[in-house]
Order: C-alpha cells, then structure tokens, then sequence
C-alpha cells in the first residue's frame, strides 16, 4: 500500500456525518455487481435511519434497485461505451452537486467512480482500497479503508468497507420485493416449480458449451415427466443464437423459452417461480440467490472466484482447473469455447439440480 493513500480518519467517518440528512452510494456496476451492493445498502439505511439514500448506477443496477425499498432515488449513468455521451452524464453530475450530501460511498474502485465521486462536490467522501493505484486517488477520494478480503462473498467485501467506516453492519439483508404486476405476469408465463436456466454469461470463457446444456436439458425432462424447464437470455444477438440453438435441439414443449425483451423485472418474477436456478458464472445466477432460490453453478477455477461464488445453505456448484487462467492470449477465447468447462458432465450437473429439488 503507498502511503499516500493512508489518509486518517476513517474510522471516525460515520461519527462525523450521521446527522447526514442525504447519503450518495457510487454502484456503477451491472446486474452482479448491483445485487451484492444491496446488502451494504439496507446496512447503510439502517445507521442514517433519517437520512435518503441515493445511489448512482447503471441502467441494469437501477432496474435492480427499484425492488430494493431501502433506495429512494436511483440516477442513472449510461456505462455502454456504444451510448454513452458527455452530455446527459455532465447533466447527472449537476443534478449530484445540487442535492447537498452528507456522505458519500464510493463501492466500485473504478476510475469512472472515483472520478464522479470527486465531481458530486460532497465534502465527505470513502472508498475502499484495492484495484490499480493512481497517484490521483487521493483527490477523488478524501478517505479510504483497509483492502477487502477476496476470499469472501462481494457483498461482505463492501460491509467490511461499512465497518472500517465505524457503522454498525448486522446480519447480510437483501430483500428484494418483486412488484405484484410483475408476479401476475409471471403466474402466466412461466410454470410453477420449474428449473430456470440461463445458459449464457457476459463472455465464453464463463459458459458450459452448447451440447452440455442439451444434454442437460434432455437428462432432467427424461428423469420427470411432469418436471418443466425454463430459459432465459439477455437480448445480445450472441446470446439469443445461443438461446434459440439450444431450444430447436431439446425440441420438447415442457421447455419454454422466454422472449428477448423480458425486464430484470419480469426475470426476477421468473426466478420467483422457479424451484432451482441453473446457470453459468453471470449476473442471472445473484440474482437468484438474493432471491433465495436454490442454485446449481458452474465455474471455472480463476483468481477472485471465491468472491462471486454463492456459497449458502441452498447453493452448489462445480469448479474445474482453467490452463488459460493468467494468460495474456487464452486460446479458448479465439475458438470461443471454455473446453474447461466442457468437462463438466451433464450428469453432475442432474445430480445436484436433484439434490436441490429434494424436500
């Protein structure tokens, strides 16, 4: 740690600003990202209990948020590189400035965070130390706490930065509530006690292949007639061929496959009507356990797999070796395929989603 980034008064940060009338939290994050910060955000609401809590986002995070009730204002900051602009992210930031906080919460360490942290004006201002430093840091960022510990869960990571703040940090919190529409909408679409699976995650070297999920999906309709199984994709082109392969393989009608437009809304109601969540390493697969549903994973074995690696009494997983781990060219990215994975059998996999059935 460099020493300039050992700025004192930390420990003190929440004394000096409980009475906060306002409270800012930076999640510039997506769909994974947003739901481990919930925890830490129902943890903040309850130590400046007067206070409104507020948090920038991405549009994703802020679909995430609006079930979380702890949140009363979600701004949005466009994070695709294909529609952001200057303009309405400035005008965001002159919306900030104008909102006087009392205490601002940088969760993410990134440099889009850091910067608009600084460009918010809020005199009170905490991050947590990790990621690449930069000399600059200390004029984003007035105060900073000790690096998280990576072997535990994201949303304990960002409790522990609470803690280094002197608040009082309880039992993990993520009550998400899904709008009563979106339930009714979910009650139609989507067959009660089905198992969800999202086959796809944000690149390949995180997805089981093709033919391991067809093999899956043929194992468990062949183990129970009545038993029913519903898929899910992000609207990305890549990820609906994906989707769209993999529906004309199983080729079974006690497989549904929900359309590209489904909101994080609907997928959360989705989710709820699931009775066991299969899925590579993706956002879908947080979502699903803050929701408390029972998950089945897969994941390869690369640095920092520990701290998205749901690990409750409802979860399971399978971990394989990765050779491409560490490596500047991994050859399974040019081919698009992590052969790692593919080792993974479809018969495991069952196995748990069994296990995870079983009363």
């Amino acid at each position: 740690m460099r020493v300039w980034l050992k700025t004192p008064g930390s420990a003190s940060f929440y004394h000096e600003t409980r009475s906060a009338t306002k409270v800012l939290a930076v999640g510039l994050g997506f769909l994974g990202d947003t739901v481990h910060l919930i925890p830490a955000l129902w943890d903040l609401k309850e130590n400046y209990a007067e206070a409104a809590l507020h948090v920038v986002s991405s549009s994703i995070g802020a679909a995430v948020l609006a079930m979380t009730p702890c949140v009363e204002r979600v701004w949005t900051v466009e994070l695709d590189p294909a529609k952001r602009s200057l303009g309405p992210q400035w005008q965001v930031v002159r919306a900030l400035r104008r909102e006087g906080y009392g205490a601002l919460f940088e969760f993410t360490g990134a440099d889009r965070g850091l910067i608009l942290a600084r460009l918010t004006g809020v005199p009170w201002r905490v991050g947590q130390l990790g990621g690449r430093d930069h000399f600059w840091k200390r004029w984003m960022i007035p105060h900073w706490t000790p690096p998280a510990d990576a072997t535990v869960p994201v949303f304990e990571q960002r409790r522990q930065m609470l803690r280094g703040c002197g608040l009082a940090v309880s039992s993990p919190r993520f009550d998400v509530r899904i709008p009563e529409a979106a339930r009714r909408w979910a009650e139609a679409a989507v067959p009660g006690a089905a198992v969800h699976l999202s086959i796809n995650a944000s690149t390949p070297l995180k997805e089981w292949p093709l033919t391991n999920w067809i093999e899956l999906a043929r194992l468990l309709l062949g183990q129970s007639p009545g038993r029913h199984l519903v898929a899910t994709a992000s609207a990305r082109e890549r990820e609906q061929q994906r989707l769209a392969a993999f529906a004309a393989a199983v080729n079974d009608p006690r497989l549904r496959v929900l359309p590209a437009d489904l909101t994080i809304v609907q997928l959360a109601a989705t989710l709820g009507r699931c009775a066991v969540h299969v899925g590579a390493d993706s956002g879908v697969l947080h979502l699903a356990m803050a929701l408390g549903i029972p998950t089945v994973s897969i994941f390869r074995d690369y640095a920092g797999r520990l701290a998205w690696l749901p690990r409750g009494p409802k979860d399971r997983h399978v971990h394989v070796p990765c050779p491409c781990v560490g490596q500047a060219d991994p050859p399974c990215a040019g081919r698009g395929l992590a052969r790692c994975l593919g080792e993974v059998a479809a018969t495991a996999i069952a196995a748990l989603v069994r296990e995870c059935e079983a009363p």
